[in-house]
């Protein structure tokens, strides 16, 4: 039978299914939609929009052509992407997935970066953020600062091993877009880019804002969405046992690579959607150390969920999905060992010994800063979406308004 039918065949059965049991178990389809929105609401909009609008901006302005000309010597050797894949690396480490994916497809809408290019940097520029691993996991989850360290270690360290070894993605490609040479230093280069690029974007300052901030509202809708969506799936499909069985299976797996199979429930929650997995991994009777370790894997992986909004993203460009995919296994398979190797050394003989040394951190008697951030997101979160997306709407009102004109 040919594959595409059999393909077909599935996406409908599955499609069947989801569609009855959303409507035999109403209560926890609801359940499961009001856990994902309020974490969207409350948390993943307002922490993102900023950094969406900002980073809009300075694309625009010109500030990445700037940085792109500037650190070419840089990125270029290292992972064979151009000098502005280290304004979507830092960008995606500041405000988190799926921003690095976001801001790759950008760079190859406006032909900066080659489509083979585009899937070496969304390799390693779509990863966790601070704030989600330090509050969001290791304190909010498993109550136990020190353990931030060694999830960002092993996470911010397995992206660079990532993108070292997807350099070597289509070796024998060759580099189509590089920097024309000029007589100028590099730096009345980067100028004359940044200053290019201003007088090519013709459009006013205030329209460069509306666009930045309704571009980027959109993208988290989206984002929304899917997070709702997978948060429902992943209820259901525990509701109905398939999450029961397949645990079945992952168990086997687990007991040979010598890990508690008390993880494999909360391993698949977590390859949907990694704030459930993250959770449940910490509430299981295993091992510190193996909760650790599987809590660095769907990190790294990014769950399901954040997968299906990067190949949202990238559906608008030529860049394929695939690369990333795999990818998103080898950093899970990078972070796990890097949590295992950096355990004794960091946490038990650093960080757990008698003198604390990571005061940022952890203080006695004292709020750190990342608990009093992301305390403010929790506060002011709801307001800042509400505002913004009443902004959204009349954004765009006025659109539609003028396109009737």
């Amino acid at each position: 039978m040919n594959v595409q039918v059999l393909k077909t065949i599935f996406l409908a059965s599955s499609m069947t299914i989801i569609a009855f049991s959303i409507i035999l178990l109403p209560e926890h389809t609801l359940d499961a939609s009001k856990s994902g929105l309020s974490m969207w609401w409350n948390i993943v909009f307002p922490s993102l929009l900023p950094f969406f609008i900002i980073s809009e901006l300075l694309i625009g302005i010109g500030v990445v052509r700037f940085i792109g000309v500037l650190l070419e010597p840089f990125m270029r050797p290292l992972f064979r992407v151009p000098g502005s894949g280290a304004f979507v690396w830092a960008m995606g480490i500041a405000s988190g997935f799926p921003a690095g994916a976001k801001y790759t497809a950008h760079l190859r809408q406006n032909n900066d970066i080659t489509a083979i290019e585009g899937e070496r940097l969304v390799s390693f520029t779509n990863c966790s953020n601070p704030l989600f691993i330090f509050a969001a996991v290791a304190v909010g989850f498993f109550h136990n600062p020190s353990l931030g360290i060694i999830l960002a270690a092993a996470h911010y360290i397995g992206n660079i091993l990532v993108g070292l070894v997807m350099r070597f993605h289509r070796s024998e490609d060759r580099f189509t877009k590089s920097y024309e040479r000029s007589p100028l230093g590099r730096l009345p280069r980067a100028f004359k880019a940044l200053h290019e690029t201003r007088l090519y974007d013709d459009r006013p300052f205030g329209k460069m804002m509306g666009d930045a901030v309704h571009s980027s509202i959109k993208t988290l809708l989206m984002v929304g969405g899917f997070i709702i969506l997978f948060s429902v799936l992943n209820e259901l499909l525990g509701v109905i046992g398939f999450t029961g069985m397949v645990a079945s299976i992952v168990n086997v797996i687990l007991i040979a690579l010598h890990i508690s199979p008390a993880l494999s429930t909360p391993l698949l929650s977590g390859l949907f959607e990694i704030t459930l997995g993250s959770r449940l991994i910490s509430e299981s009777s295993a091992l510190l150390l193996q909760q650790t370790m599987i809590a660095s894997f769907i990190l790294a992986f990014n769950g399901f969920s954040v997968q299906a909004q990067v190949a949202s993203i990238l559906a608008d460009t030529d860049i394929r999905f695939k690369p990333f995919f795999f990818a998103r296994v080898l950093h899970g398979v990078f972070a796990m060992v890097l949590t295992l190797v950096l355990w004794k050394p960091i946490y038990v003989e650093w960080l757990s010994s008698g003198t604390k040394t990571l005061p940022v951190f952890h203080r006695e008697n004292s709020t750190s800063i990342i608990d009093q951030l992301y305390g403010f997101f929790e506060q002011t979160g709801p307001w800042l979406t509400l505002i913004a997306l009443i902004v959204f709407v009349i954004l765009s009102i006025r659109r539609m308004s003028i396109q009737l004109q």
